[in-house]
């Protein structure tokens, strides 16, 4: 601090002294003018330099910080330091900030952040897509005015958040999304989203399958014990009637060992322990053996026509190849009318094998196609496995 004073008094000093040899060697007045002179042109010097640090400070950047002299140098010094600083630390701040929207933009849910006033202040990509947010127009904007369903503008009214919201997106209509607030900061909100849309579907499957387990097991039980209740009360039973009704008890329950059959068939496809060995497979030999099942289980009510074409030899699993066309040709026949048609394709397409069952029955409704492949799923639960 005293070299400061030292500095920036130094040029007055030596002014004061000049002055005073002229007082000696000429006169007053003269020793007065030069002393003005020097004040002025000292006042002039530090108002060019803060002409200059206030054209810079409208755009303080490292390049075009000034030059000068004297006491304004070390000013100057300081000043270049401090934004050399300032802008390493804004460099810093912001890869940081750039860390932080990436690992955000790698989240699977969605976030955005809500100030006091449900305004968006910021959100990520995953959060862009659920509610169809525009990064260019919808920063602080209200939340309610871009998503405006009832239960959601609810939700937010009503404060409580220890429940997450079940919603379907207005312009999403086939997406779930499971919304949670989480308050921070005082008086921020975090509004996070999660695509559940997957799960719902893997629950209304699980709903499903179990309603559909429950049809097939009822009816053969609801036989079985209507029968078993004849016989307890039927004291004069003759042997025609009694085996009739060993006859079609023995029909339901094998009809409920074949539902037991296919629940252990998917257990064990399933189960992760008991991985499956593969194998080079004949496919023309595998083929010409279900089809032959097939003429056997139709019992000449339709016309099987098998058509192999390319390559008949890959690696597979035997036993689950014959498992699945087995499955595929029963259900053809069973839901084809007597006289119908059903042929059998092996063949090439795009360079892969296609194995395909065409036949004339009673067809699928395009809407259940997807569904194909659910555990005892059935297009009706009026239709029965005859």
């Amino acid at each position: 601090m005293q070299d400061f004073w030292f500095r920036l008094s130094l040029p007055l000093v030596f002014s004061a002294l000049f002055a005073l040899l002229l007082w000696g060697v000429f006169s007053a007045v003269y020793a007065l003018l030069f002393m003005l002179l020097a004040l002025l042109t000292v006042m002039a010097r530090h108002a060019w330099q803060l002409y200059k640090l206030g054209i810079w400070l409208n755009d303080p950047r490292l390049e075009t910080m000034p030059e000068a002299g004297g006491i304004w140098d070390d000013v100057f010094s300081h000043l270049y330091k401090m934004v050399k600083q300032h802008n390493q630390t804004k460099q810093k701040l912001a890869t940081e900030l750039q860390h932080m929207e990436q690992a955000t933009a790698a989240l699977p849910e969605g976030v955005a952040i809500l100030n006091d006033a449900n305004r968006i202040e910021w959100f990520n990509p995953i959060a862009q897509q659920h509610f169809d947010l525009d990064a260019e127009q919808d920063v602080m904007q209200d939340i309610t005015y871009l998503v405006r369903q009832p239960e959601f503008i609810e939700y937010l009214r009503e404060s409580d958040f220890s429940k997450p919201l079940m919603m379907r997106p207005a312009r999403h209509d086939d997406m779930v999304l499971s919304i949670k607030l989480i308050p921070y900061g005082g008086d921020k909100r975090l509004l996070i989203s999660r695509d559940i849309t997957q799960f719902e579907r893997v629950e209304g499957m699980r709903r499903d399958f179990v309603a559909n387990v429950s049809h097939e097991l009822r009816t053969p039980l609801t036989v079985v014990n209507g029968f078993v209740e004849n016989l307890q009360d039927m004291t004069d039973l003759s042997q025609d009637n009694a085996q009739r009704a060993l006859r079609l008890m023995a029909e339901q329950t094998k009809r409920m060992e074949n539902l037991v059959a296919d629940l252990l068939v998917l257990s064990r496809l399933e189960n992760n322990q008991n991985p499956l060995r593969d194998e080079v497979v004949d496919i023309g030999v595998l083929l010409n053996e279900v089809y032959q099942g097939g003429v056997l289980l139709s019992g000449g009510k339709h016309v099987l026509h098998l058509e192999v074409e390319g390559s008949t030899r890959m690696s597979g699993n035997r036993e689950e190849l014959r498992s699945a066309f087995d499955n595929l040709l029963g259900n053809a026949i069973r839901y084809t009318p007597e006289g119908g048609s059903i042929t059998l394709r092996w063949f090439e397409r795009g360079g892969q094998p296609v194995f395909s069952v065409q036949d004339s029955g009673i067809g699928i409704p395009a809407i259940h196609i997807p569904r194909l492949t659910e555990r005892f799923y059935r297009v009706d639960r009026s239709r029965s496995r005859e």
